[in-house]
């Protein structure tokens, strides 16, 4: 058996995994109270059942999504484990690997090596989540983050970065599931850690 992914980074995988969710739900929620576009989520992929309670779910899944990412960045940091798998990175290695993916033909032999598309929308979604919750604060507290929502063009220009960041991540997440599914080891690895060697297709 060889260790593919260690314990806390599964453990904060799956907590990200859920309050991702919760918060994409929640602020559909309450995006729908007050639309930036001319469109509104149905109320069946939404939760929190009113805007209050959307609010609350919200703030409660951000601190945990908070929480949660800076122990996996701490781990990441001192471990070594950020630099070993997301860099190095470059644009030409990851734009072939984006190219023989779509074309079904991107290996994934060596679960415990990212290639350069993994690398790219790992660390994009990890940029993604850090504009989640900048733009987040600035839309919660304007007057007390004015300073960071003027550099976002004040708050409704904070309102249109946390739509975009949002949409970035469920584009990601939908992308990742479609992967899962199509290479099916790579969840059995993120729950125990290992992979039977010897089986690249199992």
């Amino acid at each position: 058996m060889k260790r593919v992914h260690p314990l806390v980074v599964r453990v904060t995988h799956w907590i990200n995994a859920l309050a991702i969710l919760v918060m994409v739900l929640s602020g559909w929620k309450i995006y729908n109270a007050s639309p930036l576009f001319d469109f509104a989520f149905p109320d069946e992929v939404t939760m929190g059942g009113w805007l209050a309670g959307a609010l609350q779910w919200h703030f409660a899944a951000m601190w945990v999504l908070v929480l949660n990412g800076m122990i996996y960045l701490a781990y990441g940091l001192v471990s070594g484990h950020l630099r070993h798998r997301m860099f190095p990175i470059s644009l030409g290695a990851m734009a072939g690997d984006i190219f023989n993916a779509l074309r079904g033909r991107l290996s994934h032999d060596d679960l415990s090596v990212y290639n350069a598309a993994q690398k790219a929308a790992y660390l994009g979604a990890i940029a993604l989540a850090v504009g989640l919750v900048l733009s987040g604060l600035a839309i919660w507290k304007p007057v007390q983050f004015y300073a960071l929502a003027a550099l976002m063009g004040d708050y409704e220009g904070a309102r249109l970065l946390h739509f975009f960041c949002m949409a970035g991540l469920v584009l990601f997440v939908l992308v990742h599931v479609v992967m899962v599914l199509l290479v099916p080891k790579t969840f059995l690895t993120m729950i125990t850690g290992k992979l039977r060697e010897g089986n690249p297709h199992g």
